[in-house]
């Protein structure tokens, strides 16, 4: 066994040690948002808030439990700080016991065991987000050891596996949330086995024990159920819709025929191929991109050949049909336990040539995405980099991008922020900007462009690599701009108008934040007013609707509170101060007590107003 294991983590190695100095991506900046809370506060990592998108929200809401927080807060608190290498390194450990664990699950249920794992290592979930700092590999990591140690326990009935494999799925409930499908799949192999063992049955549990342990345990001591706040954020951000579980399920099927090679896939489950020819011509009317309806070919070629009564075929059936509920984002590293029993029911029916061919191709296209992975989060960290540490400096980005630049003084952009002449605005195309107001000059700018045409992500592209939201291709041969990221100074604005209506495009200069063109507000809206000539009342217009719950409405005029009134029902109504004219501009706020959300629309709506200024 040792001759096998040894290649297999030298491969693992060999796949890392290039990715090492991998640049902060993705979803890393919130989970290092809760490792750094943990330094105050072990127990709740994520008992804190920060800006997504513009808006303060509650990481009790994060949609991943905290053990991914509390191993990136240990390797905070030995490090003193985040550092690349060492960082990636020390997740490299995890992409280790993952290949461990599937050689052993291999070699009980194929007679190919070191093939089966090669294939597995070669998946692109596995190669790319391996590379992260996000909970995809230490969850995957207690995942695998968790059946890899069940399947030993039942096998040779050891209580010291059946403790383990409680344990490790234990982990993997703190580590994901879609833990939970272990019960069933723990249990379909207790059910063919028929194995009536209680401690057996107990283990199958630990996962939602586990989860409930830890929702417990906050309620108690945060006052709230983590999973409710999250069901909250997710009713706020219509993520549940009908939409877009249809997107996203349909993603995962594409990412289904990624998992292994396409070749392998044909060569190892085309008793299936009916389907797939049916799924083809289906989603070719969509999209009649190959790249797309093919994807969608090979996924339901594998489902379809799948509806066995084994157990490999019983993990991928209830994995998929739980992720097709659970999931809304269709993204491709949602489906990384299901790699291992792909890739054995691959090799069991797969020549050792096949095997070989499909295991080249797929980890080129698997290498080739992580290059350009790397490429794309190392433009942000140059690119932050290459700018002045100016104290007045926002973000109006996530992700990478926003890490560096926090980490160099700058501060997240939030949707009503007012912005003043000398301030500093980062912008990504890409990165989830918010819209801003403030009159910009440009000082730097970049174009992400690698040279490997494959992209995971672009400006125009439609893969789903990531997110369903943009397109529902597992990723594309392109060359397209990945983004365009700017630095870009605020200056003074000239208002040329003494009264806004926020329906007047010719007013959308002078509005600063809060206020959009259908007249809502936000908590607070800001607007540039000129100053009239003579002697005139300032003046505000508004309409409070029977849903809004705000009622004291307060006039501010360059930060100084200059009227406040308090209304009793909704309405029509106006505040109105008297003001005397001159020759330079003004800033005025209106303020309210409260807002409210209209789902599918995000914004936090305070009223509506039909105008502000001299009148």
């Amino acid at each position: 066994m040792v001759t096998r294991v040894l290649p297999i983590l030298a491969l693992v190695l060999l796949l890392r040690l290039p990715f090492l100095h991998q640049a902060i991506q993705g979803d890393d900046v919130y989970y290092l948002a809760g490792a750094e809370h943990a330094q105050v506060d072990p127990l709740h990592p994520h008992s804190t808030r920060y800006l997504f998108q513009g808006d303060l929200v509650d990481m009790r809401g994060f949609p991943h439990p905290p053990l991914n927080a509390w191993v990136l807060a240990a390797l905070l608190a030995v490090l003193g700080d985040v550092r690349e290498v060492p960082f990636h390194l020390a997740y490299a450990l995890f992409s280790a016991i993952a290949a461990l664990a599937m050689y052993s699950l291999a070699a009980r249920f194929c007679e190919r065991p070191f093939l089966a794992t090669l294939v597995f290592l070669a998946v692109p979930a596995f190669v790319v987000n391996g590379n992260s700092l996000e909970s995809d590999l230490p969850f995957l990591a207690a995942w695998m050891c968790a059946v890899a140690w069940f399947v030993k326990a039942v096998e040779e009935e050891s209580m010291a596996a059946l403790a383990a494999a409680a344990v490790a799925a234990a982990l993997a409930g703190l580590a994901a949330y879609q833990a939970i499908l272990l019960t069933p799949i723990l249990a379909a192999y207790l059910l063919l086995r028929r194995n009536r063992r209680t401690a057996a049955w107990c283990a199958v549990l630990a996962a939602p024990a586990a989860l409930a342990a830890w929702q417990l345990f906050e309620r108690a001591t945060g006052g709230a159920f983590p999973a409710g706040v999250l069901a909250g954020y997710m009713k706020t951000y219509g993520l549940q819709a009908l939409a877009q579980k249809a997107r996203s399920g349909t993603a995962l099927v594409a990412h289904l025929g990624w998992i292994v090679s396409p070749v392998l896939v044909l060569a190892a489950f085309r008793r299936a191929w009916i389907a797939a020819v049916v799924a083809a011509a289906a989603a070719a009317l969509y999209d009649p991109n190959p790249m797309f309806w093919g994807s969608i070919a090979c996924g339901v070629l594998v489902a379809a050949a799948c509806f066995r009564r084994d157990f490999l075929s019983l993990w991928v059936m209830i994995f998929l049909a739980g992720g097709l509920i659970v999931f809304f984002a269709g993204s491709a590293r949602y489906l990384l336990p299901l790699a291992a029993p792909v890739a054995i029911l691959a090799a069991r029916s797969a020549s050792v040539q096949m095997l070989a061919v499909g295991f080249a191709l797929q980890m080129a296209i698997s290498l080739g995405l992580a290059a350009v992975n790397y490429r794309h989060w190392d433009e942000y960290r140059r690119f932050a980099a290459s700018l002045p540490k100016e104290p007045r400096t926002w973000v109006n980005a996530e992700w990478g991008l926003r890490y560096y630049l926090e980490t160099q003084g700058a501060l997240p952009l939030s949707r009503d922020q007012a912005l003043t002449p000398g301030d500093i605005v980062v912008t990504s195309e890409l990165a989830l900007p918010i819209p801003t107001k403030a009159a910009l000059a440009p000082l730097a700018h970049a174009e992400i462009l690698p040279r490997l045409p494959l992209r995971m992500v672009s400006l125009g592209g439609r893969s789903a690599y990531s997110l369903a939201s943009r397109g529902l291709r597992p990723f594309e041969f392109s060359a397209a701009v990945i983004d365009r990221v700017r630095a870009e100074i605020v200056v003074e604005r000239k208002p040329e108008l003494s009264w806004i209506d926020p329906r007047d495009p010719q007013a959308a200069p002078q509005i600063v934040s809060g206020l959009y063109t259908d007249g809502w507000m936000t908590e607070q809206a800001t607007v540039l007013l000129k100053r009239p000539g003579e002697a005139a009342p300032l003046r505000a217009t508004f309409f409070i609707p029977a849903q809004a719950p705000a009622r004291r409405v307060r006039m501010l005029v360059d930060g100084q509170l200059v009227a406040e009134e308090t209304f009793p029902a909704p309405g029509s109504y106006s505040l109105a101060v008297p003001f005397t004219g001159g020759a330079q501009g003004l800033t005025v706020a209106l303020t309210v007590d409260n807002t409210f959300l209209a789902p599918p629309d995000e914004r936090h709506l305070g009223m509506v107003v039909t105008g502000i200024g001299f009148r």
